[in-house]
């Protein structure tokens, strides 16, 4: 259906949500034809880092509320296995705060770009 288009995936907390976010999206949305942003839900922040500030449904409105994503879908769980295979994801881009950590994507076919960050500007930081 959508495989003559590139498809890029880009997820995250977006907790309190500040201009490297924002520069993080537009470059995801450089990388290909449709942009997917996964927010994070409140329960899998709490699993490996203290709760967001802004709750989900907010921090949700505030990435919808952006003309850069075509799509903008909860994120439940770190593996994004499944939504690659589900949305034919071509690539993914994460901050760069979790280098690494994603390159089992490569194995599905997925290029994955690791966005540099910056320092000083991460709610949980």
């Amino acid at each position: 259906m959508l495989k003559d288009k590139i498809i890029v995936y880009t997820s995250g907390t977006f907790d309190m949500f500040h201009f490297n976010h924002l520069r993080m999206i537009n470059y995801a949305r450089s990388l290909g034809d449709i942009l997917i942003v996964g927010v994070s839900t409140d329960e899998l922040v709490a699993s490996y880092k203290e709760a967001p500030i802004i709750p989900f449904d907010e921090r949700l409105q505030i990435i919808e509320a952006l003309k850069t994503p075509d799509i903008v879908i909860p994120q439940r769980t770190l593996d994004h296995t499944e939504i690659v295979k589900k949305l034919n994801i071509d690539a993914f881009v994460v901050g760069d705060d979790w280098f690494g950590k994603y390159d089992y994507l490569k194995e599905l076919g997925v290029e994955v770009f690791y966005f540099p960050y910056g320092s000083g500007v991460s709610s949980s930081s």
